[in-house]
């Protein structure tokens, strides 16, 4: 990383200053002379940058600039921080909220598509605006948190749900939210006594690492289990600052986990992706997930082959520790949720046999043994206490010979989305046209 007193925009910046995560947001690059002060504009870059004034915010923090090539407009950071005029383009399957978040909404801000988790948007604010941000109709038009009687909204409707257990906080990015605000929500969830697990996403340690605190550690550290996911994307970005604030984040007891997105030309290399989870797991960051890039209105220009997934994978396993193999995922157009695609390793069955690949291609026989399995549910303590599974799960444990839509309430009312040349239509199960929910 360059020093950022070699920039004349920041050439009398003190250190202690430059350290500071609230200096960091108030002095985002947004514009075509500031950025051209960092790094040699593109006429695309231009052009981007202006035409983003009135669609998808740009802002990026002087810190994850310095890790911009000033010459190179295919710098993987640069990539993902500067908008560039393909971005107004709209591919043939684009969709403006994909995963289709507003429509498993059952309160302003709130997503509630798993049985037993919620998504709660606290913020639609973030340190940087990524370019390959998926939910780019929500972030960055207003820079603050939700406002109390959403907030309010969403914590009813959790505290009348006792089937949710786990709640993930995104946004925006939570941790551009005060220690004062972030504790006053952590605390309204911990009495809610059905709640175990709170999570927060959040990219703060790869574009602002100065806002791991001590402070906002203690804050974390008071309402635990506290779990973070990080968004590491490429090695460069764990530079010894991001290293440093997961270390803090680490030591307050947080265990932290990586969502890495498959972006076309920034990470999409096998050993790319092995240096990445390599440093991760040095930094005691586990990777999670390695996300396909979604259908967002203006990804067209990052999105790669299901293959190249599939392709990493399979570069990875075997190479890297098991634990630093991360769960290669399609979060599936029309609220679909989270479909993990891997390499085939199971080649063929029997009932006293299966044959399998490994990393290497050896083939392997595996023999089951004789007497199968005896594992009863009717007699299992544990399956008679618990609630009853849904999805295929359900097939294995209650004998349905089918799967219902109805499954459980929000099924039924979720649209499908029909992926045409043309014709991007809400279908109800059946088939049949369907008219989204207000």
């Amino acid at each position: 990383m360059r020093d950022h007193r070699e920039i004349s925009l920041w050439r009398d910046v003190p250190s202690e200053l430059w350290q500071d995560w609230r200096w960091q947001m108030r002095n985002r690059l947004r514009t075509c002379d500031e950025l051209s002060q960092v790094i040699n504009l593109t006429p695309s870059e231009i052009a981007g940058i202006k035409q983003a004034r009135g669609t998808f915010a740009v802002g990026v923090t002087p810190y994850y600039a310095l890790l911009m090539d000033p010459d190179d407009a295919q710098c993987p950071v640069r990539l993902q921080a500067v908008p560039v005029e393909q971005e107004a383009n709209r591919g043939t399957y684009d969709l403006i909220d994909p995963l289709h978040e507003d429509a498993d909404s059952p309160a302003p801000f709130l997503t509630h598509r798993y049985p037993d988790r919620v998504l709660l948007l606290v913020t639609e604010m973030c340190a940087t605006y990524c370019r390959h941000c998926t939910r780019r109709r929500l972030v960055g038009a207003k820079e603050g948190c939700i406002t109390k009687d959403a907030l309010e909204q969403a914590l009813d409707y959790i505290r009348a749900t006792p089937a949710v257990r786990d709640v993930l906080l995104s946004g925006g990015d939570p941790l551009s939210l005060s220690d004062s605000r972030l504790d006053y929500i952590l605390t309204r969830l911990r009495e809610i006594p059905h709640i175990e697990v709170i999570r927060i996403g959040t990219r703060m340690p790869v574009t602002n690492p100065f806002r791991i605190t001590p402070e906002l550690c203690e804050t974390l550290r008071k309402h635990h289990p506290v779990w973070i996911n990080t968004h590491f994307n490429h090695p460069v970005e764990l530079t010894p600052e991001a290293v440093a604030a997961c270390g803090r984040l680490a030591d307050a007891g947080v265990p932290l986990g990586n969502q890495t997105v498959l972006l076309r030309g920034v990470n999409d290399c096998g050993n790319i992706q092995k240096s990445l989870v390599r440093a991760l797991i040095k930094a005691r960051v586990r990777p999670y997930y390695l996300y396909q890039c979604d259908l967002s209105e203006g990804l067209e220009r990052f999105r790669t082959p299901l293959s190249k997934g599939i392709e990493i994978i399979e570069h990875l396993r075997g190479h890297v520790s098991g634990f630093a193999v991360p769960t290669f995922v399609v979060d599936a157009p029309g609220g679909g949720g989270k479909i993990p695609v891997s390499p085939n390793y199971v080649l063929s069955q029997s009932p006293s046999k299966t044959v399998l690949r490994n990393y290497e291609g050896r083939i392997v026989s595996y023999p089951e043994p004789e007497w199968g399995d005896t594992h009863d549910p009717k007699t299992c303590r544990y399956c008679q206490e618990a609630a009853p599974q849904q999805g295929v799960a359900g097939l294995l444990t209650r004998g349905s010979p089918l799967i219902e839509p109805e499954m459980y309430h929000r099924v039924s009312d979720r649209p499908e989305v029909m992926l045409t040349d043309n014709i991007q239509q809400p279908v109800c199960h059946n088939g049949c046209p369907k008219e989204r929910k207000q």
